[in-house]
């Protein structure tokens, strides 16, 4: 059951599993991040949305790993 439910497109109320831009229906773009829930329309009420750019996250340091230690020739005998 969990395969379909992956293969449907999330709906309005739901709530956001990766972060990015969002195109609705009436294809306006929206940035969602993880744990909102999807807006509803005014109008129109409850919408689909697609996932059309994934979020790049990028950290200060340009590292891809900021939770990795950096320091090296730290080790002691």
């Amino acid at each position: 059951m969990s395969k379909e439910r992956k293969d449907m497109l999330p709906v309005s109320r739901e709530q956001v599993e990766v972060e990015g831009v969002y195109t609705d229906e009436l294809g306006r773009a929206e940035y969602l991040h993880k744990g909102e829930e999807f807006p509803a329309d005014l109008v129109h009420g409850t919408m689909e949305w697609k996932l059309t750019e994934l979020a790049q996250i990028k950290h200060a340091e340009g590292r891809t790993d900021p939770d990795k230690d950096t320091e090296q020739g730290t080790e002691q005998d």
